[in-house]
C-alpha cells in the first residue's frame, strides 16, 4: 500500500506543479498578457533550480531525510502554485517559479526513487516501476483538467485549483514514508553503495555519452509538453481536442514502457524513437506531435539512474525558454523537429550495446 501511496503522491504533483503549466499557457497567457517567452522563464528557472540543488536533496537523502522532503516539500510547492494563481508582475512570476524549483529538487522522482531505494532494498525495482506506472498518469490528469478549470476560472485562478491537487500530496506521503520506515526496521534495507563508485562512473567515456543523450531527451521532452497545446492549435484542433490528445501521451508512455523487461524494453525504446524519428523527417513530419513526449518520457524512465536525471536536466532546464525560441522563429512545426532532431543520440547509438554493463564495469 505505501508503494501505491507514493505512486498517487507522484501524480498529484507532478500533474499540480509540472504539467499544470503546459496545461495552461494558452489561458495564461491571456489572463496575464505577458508572451510566452516571458512566461516560459517560470517554469525554466525552475528547472534550473533543481538541476542545481540535486546533488544537495542526494546528500540529504543519504543522510535519511529523503521522507521528511517527500513530505514537507509539496507543501512548499504548493504555496508557489497557489502564489503563481494571484501574482501581478513578472518578478513575481519568476520569483515563485524559483521557490517551485527549490521544491521539486526534493519531492520528485530523484528522491522518492533514491527514498524507495533505501528503504526496500533489493524490492525498490519492482516498486519504482509501480511508481512510474501511475505517475504516468499525471499529464492524463492535468491537461484535461487544465481545459476545464482554464475555461471555467481563467490561468490563474485554474492554478489556485491545481495548488490544491498539489496540498493533497502531503498527508498521502506522510501515511506513505511512514509504513515503508517501518518496513526498514523490519531488516530489508539496501547495503551502502562501495566507495569510489561515482568516480569510477565519471571516468567511463560511456557515462558522459549517456549524460548527453539524456540531457537531449529532456530537451525534447521538454519543448514538446511546454508547447503541446500550441503545436495542435497551429495544426487547427480545437482547444478541446488538443487537451484530449495532449492527455493521451501518459498512457503512450506507460504502454510503452512496458513492452518489454531489461533489454526488451531498451530495444522497445529505441525502435519507438526510430519510428517516430521517421515520421518527423519524412513529408508532413510533425503531424503527431504526441508520439514525442511518449517516446521520451518512455526512454527517459527506462532504467535510468538518478545521477544521468541530474546531468539531463542540467541541459533540460532550458527547455521552455529555447523551445518558445524556436517556435518564434520557425513556428511549432519546427520545434518539433528540432527535438527529434536531438533526439537522434539515441537514435545513433550513443547508449551502445552493453554499456550499461561493460562500460561501467559489473553491477
Amino acid at each position: 500500500m505505501a508503494v501505491w501511496l507514493l505512486a498517487l503522491g507522484q501524480t498529484l504533483i507532478y500533474a499540480g506543479s509540472y504539467y499544470a503549466f503546459p496545461a495552461l499557457l494558452p489561458d495564461l497567457e491571456a489572463a496575464t498578457g505577458w508572451s510566452k517567452a516571458e512566461l516560459a522563464l517560470g517554469p525554466t528557472l525552475a528547472f534550473l533550480i533543481m538541476a542545481a540543488l540535486t546533488p544537495f536533496t542526494g546528500r540529504l537523502v543519504d543522510r535519511g531525510l529523503g521522507g521528511e522532503m517527500l513530505i514537507w516539500l509539496p507543501a512548499l510547492a504548493m504555496l508557489g502554485v497557489a502564489g503563481l494563481g494571484q501574482v501581478g508582475s513578472l518578478a513575481g512570476w519568476l520569483a515563485l517559479w524559483a521557490l517551485i524549483g527549490v521544491a521539486q529538487a526534493g519531492s520528485l522522482y530523484e528522491t522518492c526513487f533514491a527514498f524507495l531505494t533505501r528503504r526496500m532494498g533489493g524490492g525498490a525495482r519492482a516498486a519504482i516501476t509501480r511508481v512510474t506506472l501511475v505517475a504516468g498518469f499525471a499529464g492524463t490528469l492535468a491537461f484535461p483538467l487544465g481545459h476545464w478549470l482554464g475555461g471555467a476560472l481563467g490561468g490563474q485562478g485554474a492554478l489556485i485549483a491545481f495548488a490544491g491537487l498539489v496540498a493533497l500530496v502531503v498527508p498521502i506521503n506522510a501515511v506513505a514514508v511512514r509504513q515503508l520506515r517501518q518496513r526498514e526496521r523490519a531488516g530489508q534495507a539496501l547495503p551502502p553503495t562501495p566507495p569510489g563508485t561515482l568516480q569510477a562512473a565519471l571516468r567511463k567515456p560511456a557515462f558522459w555519452m549517456i549524460a548527453a543523450s539524456f540531457m537531449a531527451v529532456y530537451l525534447n521532452h521538454g519543448i514538446l509538453i511546454t508547447y503541446v497545446l500550441v503545436l495542435f492549435a497551429d495544426r487547427g484542433a480545437e482547444a478541446g481536442m488538443a487537451a484530449l490528445a495532449a492527455a493521451a501521451i501518459g498512457p503512450a508512455q506507460v504502454v510503452t514502457g512496458q513492452c518489454g523487461p531489461g533489454g526488451g524494453s531498451s530495444v522497445a525504446c529505441r525502435g519507438c524513437a526510430a519510428v517516430d524519428f521517421r515520421l518527423r523527417a519524412g513529408p508532413g513530419g510533425g503531424t503527431w506531435p504526441d508520439l514525442d513526449p511518449a517516446t521520451s518520457a518512455d526512454c527517459r524512465d527506462t532504467g535510468t539512474a538518478g545521477i544521468w536525471r541530474d546531468f539531463g536536466r542540467r541541459g533540460g532546464g532550458t527547455d521552455p525558454g529555447l523551445g518558445c525560441g524556436t517556435i518564434g522563429r520557425g513556428g511549432p512545426a519546427d520545434a518539433g523537429r528540432a527535438g527529434a532532431g536531438l533526439c537522434r543520440l539515441l537514435d545513433a547509438g550513443a547508449v551502445g550495446d552493453g554499456a550499461d554493463g561493460a562500460a561501467f564495469g559489473p553491477s
